[in-house]
């Protein structure tokens, strides 16, 4: 049987930290930057943790589970 390819999308947008969790990066930083106050922005930088349920749909498409 092959090697299943994992969701090329999914791998760009999402990694597995050591400890097994998802960490995405949030949206909005793209453009229209000029009316975002610098605080939102420097939020806006930082990645954070999945939800579980989102989590275990992102390790589906990376063929981690």
């Amino acid at each position: 049987m092959p090697k299943l390819k994992s969701h090329r999308g999914t791998a760009k947008r999402f990694r597995v930290t050591k400890n097994g969790k998802v960490k995405r990066w949030r949206s909005g930083a793209r453009h229209l930057l000029l009316c975002k106050t610098s605080k939102r922005l420097r939020k806006l930088r930082k990645g954070l943790m999945c939800h579980p349920s989102d989590a275990k749909r992102v390790r589906i498409l990376l063929n981690l589970q």
